[in-house]
Order: C-alpha cells, then structure tokens, then sequence
C-alpha cells in the first residue's frame, strides 16, 4: 500500500495537532514556518535546505505538545533554563525515525544561545543553520500581540531581537531578518488568517513522496507516544487500541496492508486529546457538562487534522469515528449506522475495550467479566457491532497477549 503524499500537507497537518488547545488553534508553529521561510530566502538556502527548514519549523515544539505547563511557559519571551526540556524530548521522539529524524537535530537546538551559553556548549556556526533561523522565527512569534496592529510592532519587535545579537542570535539571520521583514507585507502577512493556505500551497510546488504504509506507521508511532502521554493513565492506550483494531480487522479478513493502516487509525485515534488540559483527563470526580463538551471535541480534531493528508480519507473516519454509535447519537458527527463503516465500528470495539481494562483516575481496574457485561449491554442498547464485540471475547486470550494492559480475573 502507497501513499502518494505531499509532504507539506503531512507536516502542516502534524503541526496542526500541536497548535490545539482548549481555546482552539493559536498557529505559532505555521507562523514559525512561515518567517522562517523568508528568512531562508534571503539567506539564499537551496530548495533541499529550505524544505527541511519549513518541515523543522513546523513541528519545532514536539517536545511540549503533552505538556501544557511547558505550552504556556514557551509563549512567553523571556528564556529560562528548563526551555530546553522540550528540544531534548523532540529530538528523542525523532532521532531514530527514517522519515522525520532528518529533523531531530536541528529541533534539539533550536533554543540555544548563538554565544554558547547554552547546555550544549555549541556556539555560533556549530548551531545548525537551520536551529539558529528557527530560533529567531519563534521569538520574533512570540513578541507578536494578536491584539494589536501588527505594523505597530514591527519597530520594537525588531529592537528586542537586534538587542539580542551575538548573545541569543546569529548575527547573520538577524541581518536576513531585517532585510526582508523591510517589507510591510512580511509582517501583514502574518497577521492574515487566510495566507497560510497561499504559502501551503506554494510549498505544494516541490511535489509529491510515495510514502509506503511503514513509512506512515513510523509517524503515527512517534504521534502515539505524544498522545499517550498527556495523562499517567494512558501510557499505552493509543498502542493498545491499534494493536487490537488491527488485530479485529484480520479476523474480518482485511489484508495485511490493511491492518497496519487500521494499526494507523488506532495509533491516531486520540490525536485530538492534545485539546484537552490534562486536570479534565484525570479528573477523579464525574465531569461536569461543560468539561465532557471539552472533551468532544477530540475526535472532531483527529478528523480534522487527518483529512487534510492526501489519501487520508478512509483512515481518518476510521481514527476519528469512534465515539459515533450505531444508534446514531454518539459525536462529534452524528453518523447514522448504515454510514458508520466497517474500520470505524472496529476502533470503536477496540477503544472501548482498551479503556475498560486500563486504569483511569475515576474507578479502580475492571475484571475481564465485567469487561464483557458492560460491552455486551452496549450491543444490547446498538451502540457498538455485535459480531466484532463477539469476535473479541471469543479470542480474548490472544487479545490480553498483545496489549499492554492489567487484567483483574
């Protein structure tokens, strides 16, 4: 199985998961991009140089995206030690990727300080190119106040970068910087919702990569771990739902291709909790009204995001329908039952399953038996497919095996 991708569309999808909060999407990661490119540009990078740098930029705070304490500490402009935590989780998420470990380096650095000030000890020319521009891009985004006339800031902005050089800054990204920020339409051009789409599409120009179904399980992998660890109570959830969606898929005589994309659905299902403030994921007492509405909106996000991939069509209903039901009333979407497919009813079972034998901050572990009772009563009440439920529990050995969860007798 191949997918013929552009590969801009798969990073500004990534980064789009890192932008979500619980106050929608703030787009620093795309704007990073975006000045990152004209500063390249007028640094005259080659194409393969500036490919890198855009992607790089793109997912530059992987690090912190389970993390909202480290989120919101980043938005702020003053540097503080504990600013390279996420560097250094971003570069073991991608160092050893054959897709996206091209990356890893220059994330690892992309904070540290131009005069070696920094943890590592590198300074000046040992920085890579590509850390040392993102690091000017990320500050410059920070300074920027959404409430204010974005002309009206460019002065100041520039002054605390340019007080900076030498010390935090290359000197020679700040002369780009000042070169091509000359013009009024570098900084309009952040401050307009709509012109990300004109640089995305721009980006579209260095064509597409056939990226076969291993390529693409490497990615939802390093996603997966991201996801599961923005609650102590999820540590392999996302694993456990692809390995057993996939696991159900075989058993309905899916091919072996196929199963590893179920295995994607499954790894990506919850790419939208990353909007959810993990007080509302461990919340020991019963969610009020307004904190279960918060919580809707992931599979929403996972839809969202995953749509935007080329050929991605299948495997984000698959990922994103699974708190739909066949009654018809489960969100984000409402699907009716003779619309619910196959792959979505099958991460739907194992999701379920996999969050009843995992131990949450609201109850204590479930025995196997109870496991059943109550995933046999939502069959009886047409919320989840009788036969996979049944396939389920007539394996059920085989399925404890794969999965990294307790079991209670």
């Amino acid at each position: 199985m191949v997918y013929n991708i552009h590969p801009i569309n798969l990073f500004r999808a990534l980064s789009l998961a890192l932008e979500l909060s619980n106050g929608g999407l703030s787009h620093h990661h795309w704007r990073t991009a975006m000045i990152s490119s004209r500063i390249g540009r007028a640094m005259n990078m080659k194409d393969w140089q500036h490919q890198i740098l855009v992607y790089t930029a793109l997912l530059h705070d992987l690090g912190a995206a389970a993390n909202w304490d480290e989120r919101v500490k980043l938005r702020t402009f003053e540097v503080e030690d504990t600013i390279y935590d996420h560097a250094e989780i971003g570069y073991r998420l991608l160092k050893d990727s054959p897709i996206l470990g091209m990356l890893a380096v220059p994330i690892r650095h992309h904070h540290d300080f131009y005069d070696g000030s920094s943890p590592s000890g590198l300074s000046g020319s040992q920085i890579p190119l590509i850390s040392r521009i993102i690091n000017v891009a990320d500050r410059l985004d920070v300074l920027i106040d959404d409430d204010k006339y974005i002309l009206g800031q460019k002065d100041s902005v520039l002054s605390r970068l340019e007080s900076l050089t030498g010390i935090y800054f290359d000197p020679e990204v700040i002369a780009a910087l000042q070169t091509c920020s000359q013009q009024e339409s570098f900084w309009l051009d952040l401050a307009d919702a709509a012109y990300a789409q004109r640089f995305f599409d721009h980006m579209n120009q260095y064509g597409q990569i056939r990226f076969n179904v291993d390529d693409i399980l490497d990615i939802a992998e390093i996603f997966a771990k991201i996801i599961d660890q923005t609650s102590s109570f999820t540590g392999a959830h996302s694993r456990n739902v692809a390995m057993v969606s996939s696991y159900l898929a075989a058993l309905e005589g899916y091919s072996k291709d196929e199963c590893k994309a179920m295995q994607i659905a499954g790894l990506l299902h919850d790419l939208g909790k990353l909007a959810v403030p993990k007080k509302i994921l461990e919340k020991s007492e019963n969610l009020v009204p307004g904190e279960f509405e918060i919580i809707k909106q992931h599979a929403y996000y996972t839809y969202r995001i995953l749509e935007q991939i080329d050929e991605f069509e299948v495997i984000a209903e698959w990922a994103a329908y699974h708190h739909e039901t066949l009654d018809g009333v489960g969100y984000p979407f409402r699907v009716q039952e003779d619309h619910l497919k196959m792959g979505s009813r099958i991460v739907a079972v194992a999701d379920i399953f996999s969050a009843l034998t995992e131990e949450r901050s609201y109850r204590s572990l479930l025995s196997s038996s109870e496991v059943k009772r109550i995933m046999y009563t939502m069959v009886k009440h047409n919320k989840i497919d009788k036969r996979i439920v049944k396939n389920l529990f007539d394996n059920l050995e085989c399925v404890y095996n794969m999965v990294e969860i307790k079991i209670h007798a």
